[in-house]
C-alpha cells in the first residue's frame, strides 16, 4: 500500500525532542540515554504509536523506543504524544522514536541491550523472493538473537494468516522455541490478559477478524 506524503515531515521529525537524530551514536549507551538501569523494550514497524505509547504510559519503569520507517506514518506518533504531554502535568520520560530501516537494527543496538520486541501487524511482503524482507524471517531472528539479553523474547501479533503461518515456521527454523501461540488471541484467556491494542488491531477484530500472536525466545 502507497503512503500518502505528508508535506514537512521529515522536517518535523528533524526538529522533535521525541526523535534520535543519529541513533546509531546510542549503540551500547541507551541507559546513559535514558539516565537508569530499566530494561529496554523496542517496537519494529510501530505505525503511529498507540500500542508503545500506551506501554510506556503503563509501565513507568520500562524504557521504549519506536522504530518506523516512514515519516508520513511516524509523525503522527510525534503529535499524539505531543498532545499527551501537553494535557498532562508531567511528560513521558520513557518513550523515544527512530526514523530508520529496521534491517539497519544491529547498528543502533549492542549485544544484550533490548529486553524485549515487539511486531505488530508487519507488512507481509507476499511475494516468496521478499520473504526475507519479514520481520519475523530467519534473517531479522538473527538480528533479533544480536541484541536481545540471553531471556529476551519477540512478541508477535497479526491478522494476516499466511504471515503467522511463515512466523511460526520461520522461528523454529531460526533455532527458537515458541513459548506461546494462538491463532485467537482475543478468546484466549491466558494471552488476552494485559493486551494492548494497535489501531489495526482495534480496526480489524472489530471486523471479527481473528488475532494471532506468538512469542519466540531462544
Amino acid at each position: 500500500m502507497r503512503l500518502r506524503n505528508v508535506k514537512g515531515s521529515r522536517e518535523a521529525i528533524a526538529d522533535s525532542i521525541y526523535t534520535i537524530k543519529e541513533p546509531s551514536r546510542m549503540k551500547g549507551r541507551w541507559k546513559e540515554y535514558f539516565n537508569n538501569t530499566n530494561p529496554i523494550h523496542i517496537e519494529v514497524g510501530m505505525g503511529k504509536g498507540r500500542f508503545i505509547t500506551d506501554l510506556a504510559l503503563r509501565n513507568p519503569d520500562i524504557n521504549y523506543i519506536g522504530i518506523e520507517k516512514y515519516s508520513s506514518v511516524l509523525i503522527r506518533a510525534i503529535e499524539k504524544l505531543e498532545t499527551l504531554n501537553v494535557s498532562m502535568e508531567k511528560s513521558v520520560q520513557n518513550l523515544v522514536f527512530i526514523r530508520m530501516n529496521a534491517e539497519e537494527i544491529c547498528d543502533v543496538f549492542e549485544k544484550n541491550e533490548v529486553a524485549r520486541i515487539y511486531l505488530n501487524f508487519s507488512d507481509p511482503w507476499p511475494k516468496d523472493r521478499h520473504a526475507k524482507r519479514r520481520l519475523t524471517s530467519k534473517e531479522f531472528m538473527a538480528r533479533y538473537d544480536q541484541i536481545l539479553v540471553p531471556d529476551g523474547q519477540v512478541e508477535f501479533k497479526t491478522d494476516n494468516r499466511p504471515l503467522f503461518d511463515f512466523s511460526v515456521e520461520s522461528v523454529k527454523e531460526a533455532g527458537w522455541q515458541l513459548k506461546a501461540v494462538t491463532y485467537d488471541l482475543h478468546h484466549d484467556e491466558e494471552l488476552v490478559q494485559g493486551n494492548v491494542m494497535t489501531e489495526y488491531e482495534e480496526r480489524f477484530s472489530a471486523k471479527g477478524n481473528p488475532i494471532h500472536k506468538l512469542i519466540a525466545v531462544r
